[in-house]
């Protein structure tokens, strides 16, 4: 009844707004000699325009679980410390991403790297229509620039993959029984033993049927460890679910489902020239600084723009 009574109202909106653009349009053509009631119509249009772009990308969201908030998981890829530092300036840039946006953020667990950056991060990132807006990012992310770790100062291609996963809701969507998993708790830790506790509050679950594997070590209550691990193992559920159901309606119509890491969706080349390039949608910008710096509204837009229409799985 609910989804009935949203889908009600998209219509119900679309329909106003076509009845205003019909009554401004037989306006217009009997106004040939009113200057003033002309400029009143032109402005009129403009702002039907605007609600006709914002009605669009609101179809953007047209997903079962869109509207709910994301858990973002990066991982840095073959290549050491470079890779490792790519994975944390990627962190910085969805966090600032989020804060523009006005939504709320907790770095759930991170695993520092060898010598900078970070192996591993996961991110609660907390607002309306998080999940919808950051399916955009997950994929591989491609940096090329000159290494501050190289001697020589030599370019390298450095990689990152991004997860999104919406939110579990409740239970009743993951059933996670007692018997199917397996606690243990260990000690923090951290560069340098300054940012986590050395005490056995981080806490490590395993799902026995799946072999999927999560931890938590951001807090220094265990209570607190246990809870965010609890959420970050029903998203990871919820994604095997999402997965199945979409290799089950795949099969059925012939396609081939990539597992893995994947293609890699963006490159952000910092040198010989300066460019981030979206290559689902040949969105780009020069503006690097900016984009790093989290302003990623505009290949958002692109990408949920470019899949307006389309059955997500």
């Amino acid at each position: 009844m609910r989804q009935l009574a949203e889908k009600k109202k998209t219509v119900q909106r679309w329909r106003e707004l076509e009845k205003k653009l019909a009554d401004v349009g037989e306006l217009l053509a009997i106004s040939a000699e009113d200057t003033a009631l002309q400029t009143e119509l032109t402005n009129e249009l403009d702002s039907l325009a605007e609600k006709v772009d914002e009605y669009e990308f609101q179809l953007a969201f047209s997903g079962e679980y869109d509207a709910r908030d994301a858990i973002i998981t990066i991982h840095a890829g073959a290549g050491g410390t470079e890779s490792q530092d790519w994975a944390e300036m990627l962190m910085r840039m969805y966090l600032r991403w989020a804060e523009r946006r006005g939504f709320e953020t907790e770095i759930l667990d991170t695993s520092p790297g060898d010598e900078a950056g970070i192996k591993r991060t996961v991110i609660a990132v907390n607002g309306e229509y998080a999940a919808g807006y950051l399916k955009s990012e997950h994929g591989v992310h491609r940096l090329v620039r000159l290494s501050p770790f190289d001697s020589d100062h030599a370019r390298h291609t450095s990689f990152a993959l991004v997860e999104v996963l919406p939110e579990a809701e409740s239970d009743v969507e993951v059933n996670i029984k007692p018997d199917d998993i397996k606690v243990e708790t260990f000690r923090s830790s951290g560069p340098g033993g300054q940012h986590m506790q050395k005490t056995s509050s981080a806490v490590r679950i395993t799902h026995l049927p799946t072999g999927i594997v999560v931890s938590c070590q951001s807090e220094r209550s265990q209570h607190m460890n246990k809870d965010f691990a609890f959420k970050i193992l029903r998203a990871r559920l919820l994604e095997a679910e999402i997965e199945k159901q979409a290799a089950e309606k795949a099969k059925m119509k012939g396609k081939r489902i990539d597992a893995g890491w994947g293609n890699q969706i963006r490159s952000y080349v910092l040198h010989p020239y300066r460019m981030v390039k979206d290559h689902r949608t040949d969105y780009e910008t020069s503006n690097t600084e900016a984009v790093l710096d989290g302003e990623l509204d505009g290949f958002i837009n692109a990408y949920l723009r470019s899949i307006m229409g389309k059955r997500e799985p």
